[in-house]
Formats: C-alpha cells, sequence, structure tokens
C-alpha cells in the first residue's frame, strides 16, 4: 500500500519524538510491504525564525496533499515568556487545525500492565482503566474573539459555539460509543455557561436516536474528580476544546505519564496524529524525552488514516514490549541511572518489529 505523510517535527523536544516515530513507522512498513512517502515541513517556532509564519502556506500545502500528517510539538520559551509578541507558534497549531477542518481531537486514555505503579493513584483505581475523550477541536474560547480594553488593563476571550459544532461532535461521540461499551458522557459547565447550555440542549435533542446509548451529563469540575476517583466508570467522553485540553492532561496520571498519550485530531480534510504533550523546551537536545506518546500516535496513524489495524496493533505490541523489558526514558525508568536514552527506545521499537 501507498502511504503519503506529511511529517512536521516543530519545536522543542518535537523533532528527537518525532524520529522515533519515524524509525518505527519504516520498520512497519518495510515488514508489511509498505511503500512509504514521507516529505517534512516547518511549524511552529522554528517556522517563525525561518520564515516568519507558524503555519506557512507552503506547510499546509504538503498537510493537504498528504493521507496524514505525523507532528511532533510546538513552543518556545522565547514566545511564553513575551506576552506582547504578536505572532506565536501556537497560532500555527491553532490555524493548522482551523484550515485543516480537524473538528475532533480523539485521545484515548489508558493505563498500562507495567506501569501502573508509576500512577500516583491507587493500582485498583488504574488498573484496566481505559476510555475515549472527545475534545472539540476548531470553536469555544481559543477561537472566539479576543482583545484588550482600557489601555490593556481589561482582557477578554469569548467562548462562542453553534448548534452546527456541537452536533457534529456529537454525533462522532455517539458513534464511538456504539462501538465501545455504549456510554457516553457530555461533559460541561451547563450551570453557568450559556455556551455549555447549548451543548447539553442540543446532547439532550439528539440522545433519543441513540438509545442503545446510556446518555449522562457531567460538570466538568465534577469530572475532574471523577477521573481521578473513578476512572473506569468512563467510557466515552466528549467536551467542549478547553475543557478537553485541560481533563486529558488530567488524566495523563492515569498512564503514569504525560509522554504516553497519543492523539488523533480527524474532519474535513487530512487528520493530523501528535502526542497530547508540549514541546518540552528543557529537555530539547538532551535525548530524555519520553517518545512513546508519539509513537503510539503513529499507531493510530496507521489505524485511522488507512485502516491498517494489524499495523497498529504491531506498534502497541512493540510499546508494551519495550516497557515490559524496561527500555523506557527517565521519567518511567525504575531506575533512572540505568534509564534509555530517546534515540535507544526508537532503535529498540524498530528492532523489535522488524524481528517479529
Amino acid at each position: 500500500m501507498k502511504l503519503n505523510i506529511a511529517v512536521l517535527p516543530g519545536d522543542g523536544i518535537g523533532p528527537e519524538i518525532v524520529e522515533q516515530a519515524m524509525k518505527v513507522v519504516n520498520a512497519v512498513c518495510a515488514k508489511k510491504g509498505h511503500d512509504l512517502e514521507a516529505t517534512y515541513a516547518l511549524t511552529g517556532a522554528c517556522a517563525i525564525d525561518e520564515v516568519g509564519d507558524p503555519y506557512p502556506p507552503e506547510t499546509h500545502e504538503i498537510c493537504m496533499n498528504s493521507d496524514a500528517v505525523l507532528f511532533g510539538a510546538i513552543g518556545d520559551p522565547k514566545f511564553d515568556n513575551n506576552p506582547k509578541a504578536t505572532v506565536r507558534p501556537e497560532q500555527g497549531l491553532l490555524r493548522m487545525r482551523k484550515q485543516l477542518g480537524l473538528y475532533a481531537n480523539l485521545r484515548p486514555v489508558m493505563s498500562f500492565p507495567s506501569l501502573l505503579h508509576k500512577s500516583p493513584l491507587r493500582r485498583d483505581l488504574v488498573e484496566g482503566a481505559e476510555f475515549m475523550c472527545i475534545r472539540e477541536l476548531t470553536g469555544g474560547i481559543y477561537f472566539g474573539e479576543k482583545g484588550r480594553l482600557d489601555g490593556g488593563n481589561t482582557a477578554f476571550d469569548n467562548c462562542v459555539y453553534t448548534r452546527e459544532e456541537v452536533e457534529r461532535i456529537l454525533k462522532l461521540a455517539y458513534e464511538f460509543a456504539l462501538k465501545s461499551r455504549k456510554k457516553l458522557t457530555v461533559v460541561d459547565k451547563a450551570n453557568v455557561l450559556e455556551s455549555s447550555r447549548l451543548w447539553r440542549e442540543v446532547a439532550q435533542e439528539m440522545a433519543p436516536n441513540y438509545p442503545e446509548v446510556t446518555t449522562e451529563y457531567m460538570f466538568v469540575d465534577n469530572a475532574a474528580m471523577q477521573i481521578i476517583q473513578w476512572p473506569k466508570n468512563f467510557d466515552v467522553m466528549v467536551t467542549e476544546n478547553m475543557f478537553g485540553d485541560i481533563l486529558t492532561d488530567e488524566a495523563s496520571v492515569i498512564g503514569g505519564s504525560l509522554g504516553m498519550l497519543p492523539s488523533a485530531s480527524v474532519g474535513i480534510h487530512t487528520s493530523v496524529f501528535e502526542p497530547i504533550h508540549g514541546s518540552y523546551p528543557q529537555a530539547a537536545g538532551k535525548d530524555i524525552a519520553n517518545p512513546l506518546a508519539t509513537v503510539l500516535s503513529a499507531a493510530m496513524m496507521f489505524e485511522y488514516a488507512f485502516d491498517l489495524k494489524e499495523e497498529g496493533q504491531l506498534i502497541r505490541d512493540a510499546v508494551n514490549a519495550s516497557m515490559d523489558a524496561k527500555v523506557t526514558t527517565e521519567d518511567i525508568a525504575d531506575d533512572k541511572t540505568k534509564a534509555a536514552k530517546t534515540s535507544e527506545v526508537g532503535t529498540w521499537l524498530a528492532d523489535w518489529i522488524s524481528k517479529q
């Protein structure tokens, strides 16, 4: 099969973790006889430095002409520490999502048998926990009108959703719930926010169309508590943009590390596959970052972009084997002094796949 992908390493640890994921992708393609064409492109702070744009038109064209996008991370402290910067790396990510029509971010949350002891939560709480968080990606406060008043002393960020935006993400969430354990949790703040009341209103209208699915409604503050107290109670969770961003970062404690959570952003055009963590600039160039979230994002790429389930499972099996063999980076290693380097993990995974 011909696989045409765009590769956007980005900033910070992005190039290092994407390099390891590509080792795995190449190993899988060699093993399964796929013809891979990978085109690299700029995005983020490095793109600003080179061409003045965090998501250049050339990068967008490459993404549009590809079957999938494998993305690393964006962000740089020189922009974080400059509140007056008019061009920021994160603008590139938001624009990429908007221009590609990526309205849904799929974030699977799960525990790993080899990492149960790494979670700050009790073993009995996280063992066997697995659910899908579906985050709306192109609306809400991140995309609403924003600005300053009163000489910069008053700031505002508007949270705006349309019925169409809510309906399409809920439809996707119900479809996932039908294929899973048939339970959908709609997370909002309908007791306070008008935008959340629209979410709940639309969900209540749609629920009767999916009688096999149990629909529950949960305020976001309650959801934040229940993810930690009873993570196994969730099956499919759907929520708006900012709530989903925060809740899934919180849920990373279930897997033992933020470096373990992959994601897929899907919608109208080319899907993007990326780890949920940021660019971690403090670790950039040190060969210590955990590449497994990016590797698992590549597994999702095979499954969702190309419908290659066996290839995705092969990558998951390799990741589990690496953890069983204690070939892990320092964030999840039992012995920090014997932790593997980022590059060593990628090489180990590719070698394991080639020997299967």
